[in-house]
């Protein structure tokens, strides 16, 4: 009765001391108490009996008059009594996930969310979420060393082969809701679930975690580690390898031995799981503070190669085309630094490789070698979701767009609420004029990030891509409101006041320079759009000064730029190669200057490279404004006025706007301008642009 009754208890103590934060000593010293009352329990029961005149000695009790049967009796009752209560503790405990009768958001319980995740693949047996463990420790800033170990955990399954593994984003997103372990599962697509809890005080650190099936909510196995800090590699290790020991016989076959986690001095990885958390705040000051501990990390530890892998990555982050204000040669420099450090302390790093893939990519001609490096990463490290996405960005930027589009379902997959992969896929489902697909996709998501600035930018692009431009601009200027720092949002909230003709607007406010220089131009302020332009073009942006110099006709100034820096036209292509949304943006107008000048051999160079880079786009489905209006230029350039006018209707309709005399914009159509056809579609842009403007309040145009 003892045993059953301390079991009891023990289990009580456990679960409601922890939950309300009491300190480890209490639960400690209540269970040390517990083992120490069992020899005086069984001392009492050999030595007394109880008695109706009360408790009396052994020796004193008449064994005639002894009613041991009596009381062995209610005692039995008793410990049945206390073994139902015990059955129904742990049938509770071990098959019951109590979920929360009103959740954070409404969305994430409703049918609609719950059957539109079920069609994402959901119930894979092989596969696992880990959700971010809860910080047990008395201090609430330790969350950061919680966040992290499960991040880890989480990496190191994602090593194992066949063994899917929610990403991060996604599994992250349901921190701090008392959310329905099944409606998780659901919309992340898994069947097991990891979460648990860590306790971290001074040098030691427990931490409890238990592996979940979601259909069912059974408990498959759950543990307490309580260990030094110095030896909290072995406690990842340790996790990692006892959930695949459950998860062996009926998920990945014979039980892998995982990579062992890159050791390190312990106050040299509490700062590096600090830096990380900041870096995904995705903000200036969050990204300079997390430079700051990974330079402290590094200082503490010279050996940590993860350490320079990730102080790479927030260079690049820091860089002025990004979150911050570093100049862009000098985030790169230092990113190829420590990316290359970091593979020389651990060549096998997949960090290191995916740093180093980060920096070739945005280095014209280094498109290949970007793409081989984040294939290692992934091939290393398949938990990588940051180095997917950019393998995927690298697969459209050399035209294989159809392997991007590829590749960016499998990441949404396995993380559906990464949203830099959600809005890359929906720009290139747009793109390739897959709206449909690309509308499902943002409303899957939609119930998960209710009011979220991504989701105001991918319903900004949906309209705006389909010439509803005053439907889509002003969500595009909420989403600039809530994050005014992103360059994504301040490029599609520039290229709505150019598009509708507010060129003062768009010069004056827009801190988007292609935008500003091309409002610039149209303004007549063609000496301030000069320098502007040229300045930008020194940091290796050239197609806004080449724009330029069209728009204002100067072929002889843009034949002598690029001849001066790149003398033939494969050294050129080398460094702009075509791109693999819309194939050459800056070759065309090569063509247009040798074009003017009379040099017809580059002339017919040019377009060939034109037509090899559109034709290869067109074969995978690219079908949009942009590529049309190329397709327009290539074919006014090369004389064919029936796909001339085509293209460019078909531009115009898909809610393309040039200026109001469309060739002050697009030179190439000069010959066409007293073509009726041409006159046409140029009455169809002004008659679209004056619907939007009246839409926006602003005053019609005319020509």
């Amino acid at each position: 009765a003892y045993v059953v009754m301390a079991w009891l208890i023990a289990q009580g103590v456990d679960v409601f001391l922890e939950n309300f934060g009491a300190p480890e000593w209490v639960i400690k010293s209540t269970l040390l108490l517990l083992v120490a009352g069992l020899p005086i329990a069984l001392f009492f029961a050999w030595a007394f009996e109880l008695t109706p005149e009360g408790i009396k000695k052994e020796k004193d009790v008449d064994r005639s008059q002894s009613i041991t049967h009596q009381t062995g009796r209610k005692l039995d009752y008793t410990i049945i009594a206390v073994l139902l209560v015990a059955l129904s503790w742990f049938t509770w405990d071990k098959f019951v996930t109590p979920g929360s009768d009103n959740p954070t958001s409404s969305e994430i319980a409703s049918p609609s969310s719950r059957s539109g995740a079920a069609e994402s693949g959901i119930h894979n047996e092989k596969s696992i979420a880990v959700l971010p463990f809860v910080n047990m420790s008395e201090d609430a800033s330790n969350e950061y060393f919680s966040d992290g170990i499960s991040e880890e955990i989480l990496n190191a399954l994602a090593k194992v082969k066949d063994l899917q593994v929610a990403g991060r984003t996604s599994s992250f997103a349901f921190k701090g809701e008392n959310q329905d372990l099944r409606v998780i599962g659901e919309a992340l697509g898994v069947s097991h679930i990891l979460e648990g809890s860590v306790r971290k005080a001074g040098n030691k650190v427990r931490i409890t975690a238990q592996l979940i099936r979601v259909d069912n909510g059974f408990h498959l196995w759950s543990e307490s580690f309580d260990r030094e800090l110095d030896d909290v590699f072995a406690i990842q290790d340790e996790i990692s390898n006892a959930i695949l020991i459950q998860l062996k016989t009926h998920l990945v076959g014979d039980a892998p031995q995982l990579v062992e986690a890159t050791r390190t001095n312990s106050e040299a990885f509490d700062l590096y799981l600090l830096a990380k958390q900041r870096m995904y705040e995705r903000s200036e000051l969050a990204l300079e503070s997390a430079a700051n501990l990974l330079d402290r990390a590094i200082a503490i530890d010279p050996e940590y190669a993860p350490a320079y892998a990730q102080r790479g990555i927030v260079s690049a982050l820091l860089s002025e085309a990004q979150y911050g204000t570093l100049p862009k040669p000098q985030a790169q420099s230092q990113l190829k630094l420590y990316a290359e450090q970091a593979l020389r302390l651990d060549p096998e790093l997949g960090e290191g490789w995916a740093a180093l893939g980060l920096h070739y990519q945005d280095i014209p001609g280094k498109q290949e070698q970007s793409i081989e490096a984040l294939e290692k990463a992934q091939a290393l490290n398949p938990g990588l979701i940051d180095a997917a996405n950019w393998l995927a960005n690298g697969y459209s930027q050399i035209g294989q767009l159809s392997k991007a589009i590829v590749l960016q379902k499998d990441i949404v997959t396995r993380d559906p609420l990464y949203k830099p992969t959600l809005g890359n896929l929906a720009a290139n489902l747009i793109l390739t004029d897959q709206f449909d697909e690309a509308q499902a996709l943002v409303d899957k998501a939609r119930p998960f990030m209710p009011k979220d600035a991504n989701i105001l930018l991918f319903d900004s692009w949906l309209l705006t891509w389909k010439g509803k431009i005053a439907e889509g601009l002003p969500l595009a200027e909420a989403a600039l409101k809530l994050q005014p720092q992103d360059r994504v949002y301040r490029v599609e909230v520039g290229s709505g006041y150019l598009a509708t003709h507010q060129y003062e607007r768009a010069a004056e406010e827009s801190n988007y320079w292609p935008v500003r220089i091309a409002a610039l131009t149209r303004l007549g302020r063609l000496e301030e759009s000069t320098r502007v332009a040229q300045d930008w073009a020194s940091q290796g942006e050239i197609r806004p000064y080449l724009e330029m110099l069209v728009e204002s006709n100067q072929p002889e100034a843009l034949v002598s730029y690029i001849e001066e820096r790149w003398p033939t036209l494969d050294e050129f292509e080398l460094a702009f190669p075509p791109s693999g949304y819309f194939g050459h943006r800056e070759m065309p107008y090569v063509a247009w200057a040798y074009r003017r000048l009379g040099n017809q051999p580059k002339f017919e160079d040019a377009m060939r490279r034109v037509r090899e880079a559109h034709d290869s786009l067109a074969q995978q489905g690219m079908n949009n404004k942009i590529f049309h209006s190329l397709e327009a230029a290539y074919y006014a350039m090369a004389e064919d006025r029936e796909q001339a006018l085509k293209y460019l209707g078909l531009a115009v309709d898909r809610g393309a706007i040039y200026t109001l005399r469309i060739t002050d914009e697009l030179p190439f159509f000069n010959e066409y301008e007293t073509d009726p056809e041409f006159q046409v579609i140029q009455s169809r842009m002004i008659e679209h642009l004056n619907r939007e403007r009246t839409a926006l309040g602003l005053e019609p145009v005319s020509a």
